[in-house]
């Protein structure tokens, strides 16, 4: 009875436009973002390096909820939300602010389960990008316009949970995707299911299936490639209570380490942890710096309540640099 009651005190508490915040005025479209900056302390973050912190924040109507992130060109960010509607915009410090916040599936107005985007990848040659939909299971891919081109429930995804379905998906420099779910069978099962396509899912490639076991109470929540071929992955652990907090991490995998049934394979490379900035980190892309090393992009789901923020991180990893473990 206690484990149902905090469930459901913080299913209220992570529901948008519950009384936890005044919703939005629907008629603001004001094209708009505050972007301001976080003083925070030198932190052990292992190879990475913390480069900035920001709380971002719009009176558009459509603001917020961002799950997750991609990079569009160097110092544009791409982030969509799980009501279906997006924002691009220049990573702070990168020239004059520009941002577009709008409907990005075409969708406005259906309910959410139609609209829920977790995960965002993106072909840098072409500029196409796809969504994973948690709540329905599919795939959608769209132009670099941000047209919808084509979409894809796969067969190898219908049996996940409508709640725990594709939450963390990255393209990988070969053509090839990698998707997880957020759950297993039940919210009691350790390991969840991952999926490794060829080739584009929406134009039907065939993928293998893995499994994915995080840390005790971690669930991935997204997952970017870096410059050598390994991704990482971003966790999430949610601490029950009122308000309810939350506890990332960061780690290492290589999809060649992928094999059919098996379990796949990480290292540690990071905890989110104070003196950072706390917070629901749902979203992560990964931009190359051209000399081997990268920049990770973290941003947080503020849920559309009052007791969250959606957060900004930039974490610099040199080319030199290697994770806990290597």
């Amino acid at each position: 009875m206690r484990r149902l009651f905090v469930l459901l005190v913080v299913a209220l508490g992570l529901a948008p436009g519950t009384w936890w915040r005044s919703p939005p005025s629907p008629d603001d479209r004001r094209q708009q973002l505050r972007v301001t900056p976080l003083d925070v302390p030198r932190t052990d973050l292992g190879p990475l390096e913390l480069a900035g912190a920001w709380v971002l924040d719009s009176p558009h109507r459509d603001f917020g909820s961002y799950s997750g992130l991609a990079v569009l060109a160097p110092g544009e960010l791409l982030a969509a939300s799980d009501r279906g509607t997006m924002m691009a915009f220049s990573a702070p410090g990168e020239g004059p602010a520009r941002v577009r916040i709008g409907d990005f599936t075409g969708s406005a107005g259906r309910p959410k389960r139609y609209l829920d985007i977790e995960a965002l990848a993106r072909d840098p040659a072409t500029g196409t990008i796809w969504a994973a939909f948690e709540m329905t299971n599919r795939i959608e891919r769209y132009d670099a316009r941000f047209a919808r081109t084509a979409r894809v429930w796969p067969e190898a995804m219908a049996g996940w949970s409508a709640n725990a379905g594709p939450e963390a998906m990255a393209r990988l420099a070969d053509g090839r995707f990698v998707v997880l779910a957020e759950g297993g069978r039940d919210w009691s099962d350790p390991e969840m299911p991952g999926l490794l396509f060829p080739g584009d899912p929406v134009a039907g490639a065939e993928p293998l299936a893995f499994r994915f076991r995080p840390p005790d109470g971690f669930r991935p929540v997204d997952m970017a490639p870096l410059p050598d071929g390994r991704v990482v992955i971003l966790l999430r652990q949610i601490a029950w209570g009122l308000p309810p907090g939350f506890s990332g991490r960061l780690v290492l995998a290589d999809p060649a380490d992928i094999e059919q049934g098996k379990p796949w394979q990480t290292k540690p490379l990071a905890v989110l942890a104070p003196p950072l900035p706390s917070d629901n980190y749902e979203g992560l892309a990964i931009e190359p710096d051209g000399r081997g090393g990268a920049v990770l992009w973290l941003i947080s789901d503020d849920n559309g309540s009052a007791f969250q923020r959606t957060l900004l991180l930039r974490l610099v990893w040199r080319a030199n640099e290697k994770a806990r473990g290597d």
